[in-house]
């Protein structure tokens, strides 16, 4: 299958750094989200160190015999060391932690999604979008609990409390999955200042309606503004095309 990537990151209205990052490599094929915490400095470095210590693993393992699923779960635990070590050596940003998406396409298996987090992986197919990945935050529990509705997660004051990241010690899992893509589909990687400020239905409206990806991508940036703009905003979108 041939892929297109594009991406896109803004600080956003509201905050005056952006403590996002996102990489996309269209060569090897494969993409990464992160959005950082910790204050000012330390919200920034821990998603840079994540983005680049899950690219440099991947890149230098990609012909390797690990499977798609070993490769992402060895990558994000070498980027979860990596931000611990980063807080041993400089205690002002020991509070710091990302989260973070990442996809891969390696030819010889099907495509694998990776994450720890709030950060998202979407999947547009025939007009429909369907979150694939699945937050890591107390409301996402609360609701698969029963204890409080979606409505109510969208303005819970507990919204934005992960139960997992990366650049924690007790960190014991990371989530990984295979995905079921086909030709037409578009994947939508983002952070969640896209998802606060947008329903999915709007979301789906953007990368529907713009055939161009770079267009899909500013529009989305722009909608999230436009809504508020209170964090930052990421978005990394592949489209499956037709060899």
């Amino acid at each position: 299958m041939k892929l297109n990537f594009t991406g896109l990151s803004d600080p956003g209205l509201i905050r005056s750094n952006n403590q996002d990052a996102y990489y996309i490599d269209p060569d090897k094929r494969f993409c990464i989200v992160a959005d950082g915490m910790g204050g000012h400095a330390g919200g920034e470095e821990a998603s840079r160190i994540a983005s680049e210590e899950i690219q440099a693993y991947l890149v230098e393992n990609w012909e390797s015999s690990q499977s798609s699923q070993e490769l992402l779960v060895q990558a994000l635990w070498r980027a979860n060391e990596a931000i611990l070590q980063d807080q041993q050596n400089y205690p002002e940003r020991a509070d710091m932690g990302t989260t973070a998406v990442v996809v891969i396409f390696r030819d010889r298996e099907s495509p694998w999604c990776a994450h720890v987090g709030d950060s998202r992986l979407y999947r547009l197919r025939n007009s429909q979008l369907e979150q694939i990945t699945e937050d890591h935050t107390w409301v996402a529990r609360a609701i698969k609990l029963g204890d409080i509705t979606f409505e109510e997660a969208r303005i819970h004051p507990f919204r934005h409390v992960l139960s997992r990241c990366l650049g924690r010690e007790d960190l014991h899992q990371i989530d990984v999955q295979p995905l079921d893509v086909k030709v037409g589909d578009r994947l939508l990687l983002c952070s969640d200042g896209l998802t606060e400020e947008l329903v999915e239905q709007k979301i789906a409206d953007y990368l529907q309606d713009n055939s161009v990806l770079e267009k899909a991508a500013y529009s989305l940036v722009e909608a999230a503004k436009a809504h508020g703009g209170h964090d930052n905003i990421t978005v990394a979108i592949v489209a499956v095309e037709e060899n």
